[in-house]
């Protein structure tokens, strides 16, 4: 997905949260290998007899497009929103969005919906009839059977689309616009029909700290607008996940008036190439400079607009620099998928000055694997690392 935000405590990237693994890392500062005084009481002895890796890096994320805290730190400087743009997505123009509506995925392949407003509501059965639903909650499963006013519980003809009265609809949580229910008769799908901007209501704030600058806060609203549009599904039911596989979408309860007030200051504008709503990727933090799309993703077709620039105002991010931590040799081995004991380990940088390669060299030879797979393996933040 977009592979954003570190930056609210949660996330994300490519649909989960980067998770440490149980890998005795353990603080540079806990070993008087490395001149502290005194070996932490939670180290084992006996691992300091043997070889010991260590990791340092920079950055959170996938590096491409727009550091989420690089906007923060040029909008601290002064920079508006056009200019943090122009700066991360270059040769990009702004301009309208072509589409004003979203069809957003909030479940599927449940076996029960409970859905729930406030105030009086109504659904629309698939022959097109229009039937009105009191105040309250209605449980139903893929047999779509409902109490309708008046009446007793009676099946519908689907899809059912659920259209909101004088408050929001609630499935899970409340939502803006109107919801789908389709049934394949045994597993329920539900999809929330919303317009753009009441669907970056919930977005923004999702994404990043809604006390930021205002033109830190606008461009995100850019960035995430053209991130939904430029990733639209073709030829399904719909056209975006709430989830990172396309962008985190909460709903209403998300919802604040900072990060609405960028939206609507920014409204219907997207960023632009050669006519096309740009694919504006973007992450939390860059660790100083930006990776082009093609040194992330080795394969991708290169793109005039997703290339490596300096990013200066991503020193202020938490994740700017991290590290150190010690790896036991036998963890590294495992992630380059090595046999043997391992006795060194180098790594080959690609042009934008992330690990493209991890060789490992071992009792039994010479082992490489791709920086992304070690990456994920030792769940460190981003391919910007040395050991």
């Amino acid at each position: 997905g977009a592979q954003g935000a570190q930056v609210r405590g949660r996330k994300r990237e490519s649909g989960s949260s980067v998770t440490r693994r149980k890998l005795t890392v353990i603080p540079v500062a806990a070993l008087a290998l490395f001149g502290a005084g005194s070996v932490s009481a939670a180290v084992d002895p006996k691992t300091l007899t043997k070889p010991t890796f260590v990791i340092k890096g920079r950055g959170w994320g996938h590096g491409v497009g727009l550091s989420q805290y690089g906007a923060y730190g040029l909008a601290r400087q002064g920079a508006a929103y056009t200019k943090i743009l122009s700066h991360y997505y270059r040769g990009t123009t702004l301009g309208p969005a072509p589409v004003t509506r979203v069809r957003v995925l909030l479940a599927e392949g449940r076996k029960r919906f409970t859905l729930s407003s406030p105030s009086q509501f109504r659904v629309r059965d698939g022959a097109g009839k229009l039937h009105i639903l009191p105040a309250g909650s209605y449980t139903f499963g893929p047999g779509l059977k409902l109490k309708l006013k008046g009446a007793a519980a009676q099946q519908l003809q689907g899809p059912l689309l659920f259209i909101p009265g004088a408050f929001p609809l609630n499935l899970g949580r409340p939502y803006r616009g109107q919801i789908q229910v389709v049934s394949d008769g045994g597993k329920l799908q539900a999809i929330n029909l919303v317009g753009l901007e009441a669907y970056l209501y919930g977005v923004v704030p999702s994404e990043v700290p809604t006390d930021w600058p205002s033109e830190a806060l606008k461009a995100q609203a850019v960035v995430a607008r053209s991130y939904a549009l430029s990733s639209r599904r073709t030829g399904a039911a719909f056209d975006l996940y709430s989830d990172t596989r396309s962008q985190v979408y909460l709903g209403v309860q998300e919802e604040e008036g900072p990060t609405n007030e960028a939206v609507d200051a920014t409204a219907g504008k997207v960023l632009l190439y050669q006519g096309q709503v740009a694919r504006t990727y973007y992450h939390s933090t860059s660790g100083g400079r930006t990776v082009a799309i093609g040194d992330a993703w080795p394969g991708s077709k290169p793109v005039p607009y997703l290339v490596s620039v300096p990013d200066p105002g991503d020193a202020l991010s938490p994740h700017h620099q991290w590290g150190p931590f010690v790896f036991a040799g036998k963890t590294i081995a495992s992630a380059v998928k090595a046999r043997g004991k391992l006795l060194d380990v180098t790594t080959t940088p690609n042009p934008s000055g992330r690990v493209q390669t991890v060789t490992a060299l071992t009792s039994l030879g010479q082992w490489s694997a791709e920086g992304a797979r070690v990456r994920e393996a030792l769940g460190l933040r981003s391919t910007w690392f040395n050991i």
